[in-house]
């Protein structure tokens, strides 16, 4: 859900949990030091296990050898016992010659391998030239196969935080850490396992905006002629930042349209018109028939609306359809599309009815305002966890696609539009596009390579990144609840989305390690768990950024 900033709120701390100051369960009784993350553990030691040792191939020059050892034993005069066996017997000395100069070269070749941990090259026996008569026989040994060297072992990491990941703020946990350079995991818990991302789903329904919208799209929002005299028709398209504060007055959405605009352009062009002579707007039709009903998924908490944290999802609304367009947290309506209605009719001239319908087909315009693109809106949705736009973007990704204009459709289009990034996308389930529902499920292994992706910049995903928050920087890892204490040691180096709903806590994105590595992260705190579950996150996260890419998965 969206992240409270505490100085904006009055909840208490069981019902606002991003207000809350860190927990009496402190950092140091998290057992970062315990944990092997301290100077004991953050060397770069590391061991490379040996390959094993290959055996030679045979020799072509034994032969030859074997040649010289006859040669010689027939010009020698007799010597007695085994040696001078061996000169009454030649085929037996050269037998034993040939194996005796193999055992002696193979043994170098085994040892060269064994230096160098590959195979060893056949060695060449070097001979002194002589006459030597060929020999009426002579040994044959078969050749023997040489093993392929075995793969140089993974470095060993001794950096842990296994003692972290079993705090007991954190409920049932998954997580999952990379390194950004090579793709290696270096630590998972659960990771492939898909469960609810709480708001973290919001990085997923971005990227799909990104490949189905692309990043200058934008909503628009117009007025057309009715199709009775006097009547004009505000039509919806989707853009939940429409905003009723005057032109130049910004709302909790910098870059929004505003309503004055488009009124003033539809009575200039209602006024132009010869046909409208002496004819002045009396009725005003709400067409908000761009997204489908139900505007609240079942699965939502009706108390969201009245906390103030989402509104009802319709193509027509104004200001996320907050009681004040100013505050990021501000109670909802159950009327977002009348009160846009009034909005609107306060800015005609004269008395107007206000009725609800859909626009002719074919209507003459006469006006239009267009959102922020979706570039901002993503940037605006990440940084403070806005759920209007996230489910703004999910249902335009929907519209576009073809898939449909509800909560199910998207379910389909959020995926086909995650498609081109080339991740697995199996056990995904896509409830909403905000995050609030229990229903959603993601393991937090497509997390952690979609940010792979996020952290390259690749395509238009740099979007992503830049609207990240920053830990003790911005955005909702900058309140005084988050990254405190001894994990204040990962500030400006955590770029990463926040979630919370009633039954979890997530955050995933990128750790620029102490140690110059990237990492990618997912961490899921589900189940029974508190407003504490944060800090028990922000710990262990700030354990992935002291142990950098000695991260030990023990």
């Amino acid at each position: 859900m969206q992240e409270p900033d505490p100085e904006l709120t009055g909840r208490p701390d069981s019902e606002t949990p991003a207000e809350a100051t860190p927990s009496d369960a402190n950092i140091g009784d998290a057992n970062i030091g315990d944990a092997n993350i301290g100077d004991a553990n953050l060397g770069n030691s590391s061991a490379t296990e040996a390959p094993a040792q290959s055996a030679p191939a045979t020799d072509p020059a034994a032969a030859s050898a074997t040649t010289d050892a006859a040669s010689a034993s027939a010009t020698q005069p007799p010597r007695p016992g085994f040696l001078a066996f061996l000169g009454r017997h030649r085929v037996a000395s050269s037998i034993v010659a040939g194996v005796a100069v193999f055992a002696l070269l193979g043994t170098g070749a085994v040892m060269a391998g064994a230096a160098t941990g590959t195979p060893a090259a056949s060695p060449v026996a070097a001979s002194t030239p002589t006459s030597a008569p060929t020999p009426t026989e002579t040994a044959t040994i078969p050749p023997r196969s040489v093993p392929a060297a075995d793969a140089v072992a993974s470095r060993l990491r001794t950096c842990s935080v296994a003692s972290l990941a079993t705090d007991s703020r954190l409920g049932s946990f998954q997580g999952q850490v990379l390194n950004a350079n090579t793709g290696e995991i270096l630590f998972d818990r659960g990771g492939s396992t898909p469960s609810r991302t709480a708001s973290v789903l919001k990085v997923l329904t971005s990227a799909a905006a990104l490949s189905v919208l692309g990043p200058d799209y934008r909503a628009t929002t117009t007025v057309v002629a009715g199709s009775e005299p006097g009547s004009i028709v505000l039509v919806g398209g989707g853009d939940l930042t429409l905003s009723r504060t005057s032109t130049g007055d910004e709302s909790v959405y910098p870059g929004a349209a505003h309503l004055d605009s488009l009124a003033d352009q539809a009575i200039a062009a209602w006024e132009a018109n010869p046909a409208n002579a002496g004819t002045p707007i009396t009725s005003l039709v709400l067409d908000a028939s761009f997204f489908g009903d139900p505007g609240w998924d079942p699965s939502w908490n009706r108390k969201e609306l009245t906390d103030g944290y989402m509104p009802e999802i319709t193509a027509l609304q104004v200001d996320g359809d907050r009681d004040s367009p100013y505050s990021n947290t501000s109670a909802r309506s159950e009327d977002p599309i009348g009160r846009a209605g009034e909005a609107f009719a306060e800015l005609l001239p004269g008395s107007v009815s206000i009725s609800r319908g859909t626009a002719p087909a074919g209507a003459a315009v006469l006006g239009t305002v267009q959102s922020a693109p979706v570039s901002t809106l993503i940037q605006q949705t990440l940084i403070v966890s806005d759920n209007a736009i996230a489910e703004m973007l999910g249902r335009l990704v929907a519209v576009e696609s073809g898939a449909g204009n509800t909560f199910a459709a998207m379910g389909t289009s959020t995926v086909a539009g995650l498609a081109p990034y080339g991740i697995d996308t199996t056990g995904i389930v896509i409830a909403d596009g905000s995050g609030l529902s229990d229903n959603n499920a993601v393991p937090p292994s497509y997390l952690t390579q979609l940010f792979l992706k996020i952290n390259a910049r690749e395509g238009n995903l740099g979007v992503i990144f830049d609207g990240l928050p920053i830990a003790g920087e911005t955005g909702s890892l900058s309140y005084s609840d988050r990254f405190s204490g001894a994990n204040s040691v990962a500030d400006g180096a955590v770029f990463a989305k926040t979630g919370w709903i009633d039954t979890g806590y997530t955050l995933a994105g990128v750790i620029h390690a102490a140690d110059g590595t990237p990492l990618t992260f997912a961490v899921y705190a589900l189940g029974d768990v508190g407003d504490s579950a944060k800090d028990a996150i922000d710990t262990i996260t700030a354990g992935f950024f002291n142990c950098g890419d000695n991260l030990s998965n023990n």
